[in-house]
């Protein structure tokens, strides 16, 4: 199955809460203002956020529509709004030549897919011919350690690992110098699932951004967030909180396989504009494939690819 195809599955809840709840305009002639409101309370109610709702309902109404409104027609409309908003967002993560390592720092809370990120994203560099390290710094869970390792068995991967419940910190420090010594190119650090609202768990991770900033102050090289797609909304505080102590640099959404809240992807391109690096559907490493605008933007409408 090609990744297009399973994007689209994964967001076919989605897609039939978004399609379903505009299923009043097919035959109309046009999109006028009176229909303008309808179009954003159906988009409000898809997770799309107010703001998003209000463009692309704007966007729409501005669509030449060929002739009545018909469900590929408001597909292909409602495609089009949304890829605008999602194109400046679609930004891959890119490696820095002038890094070694480049040290890409993993956050969110608990649950959100961090530690299995971790191990796709390093069977993706790995199958490139990169060198990767990975440090689990989950060290309240036994299980993310053993989860990680199991990673690092399956892609040939060496994992830097500590002792349940010792110090995320002084392990990135351990890290950081491991993989500087051996010229690794990428070093992925894994960290505890954590809520936003615990303020000592966000303490501890703000040490283990200062302290990987003591051997290498442009580092983190990227400071990525793990998002739940299947918490809508709520994703929204998740990245306000953790920008505060982790200086976010972009996202990764897990977990839109199945999900009715896939759009909430929309959402915080608008509210947040930071890059959407990776979407997952699914358990395969295969299965997390870098974010493109066009391609989302047909899944989540049942547009074809």
């Amino acid at each position: 199955m090609s990744w297009f195809q399973k994007l689209k599955n994964g967001l076919g809840k989605t897609s039939a809460k978004v399609t379903g709840q505009l299923s009043s305009l097919l035959g109309r002639s046009k999109i006028d203002a009176a229909s303008l409101e309808e179009v954003e309370d159906a988009l409000i109610a898809a997770d799309l956020g107010t703001q998003s709702a209000m463009r692309l309902a704007a966007s729409m109404r501005k669509y030449k529509f060929d002739g009545p409104v018909t469900s590929e027609s408001l597909a292909a409309a409602l495609s089009d709004g949304i890829t605008e908003i999602l194109e400046p967002v679609a930004v891959p993560i890119v490696l820095r030549d002038d890094a070694r390592p480049h040290v890409i720092l993993l956050v969110g809370v608990n649950g959100s897919g961090k530690t299995t990120t971790a191990g796709k994203l390093a069977q993706q560099w790995r199958s490139e011919g990169k060198s990767v390290m990975l440090a689990a710094g989950d060290t309240f869970r036994a299980a993310a350690i053993e989860q990680l390792q199991i990673w690092g068995e399956r892609t040939g991967t060496e994992v830097i690992a500590g002792s349940q419940g010792g110090d995320a910190a002084a392990l990135a420090y351990t890290a950081i110098e491991k993989a500087a010594a051996a010229g690794t190119d990428v070093l992925i650090i894994d960290t505890a699932g954590r809520l936003q609202n615990r303020a000592e768990l966000m303490d501890e991770l703000a040490k283990i951004v200062r302290v990987i900033r003591k051997l290498d102050d442009t580092a983190p090289h990227d400071s990525i967030i793990v998002l739940d797609g299947t918490v809508g909304q709520n994703a929204i505080s998740q990245v306000k909180a953790f920008r505060e102590v982790a200086d976010v640099t972009g996202l990764i959404v897990t977990k839109l396989d199945g999900s009715a809240k896939g759009g909430i992807v929309i959402a915080l391109a608008e509210e947040f504009g930071i890059p959407v690096h990776a979407v997952g559907v699914g358990e395969g490493a295969d299965d997390l494939q870098a974010f493109t605008a066009r391609d989302f933007a047909n899944a989540l409408t049942g547009t074809s690819d």
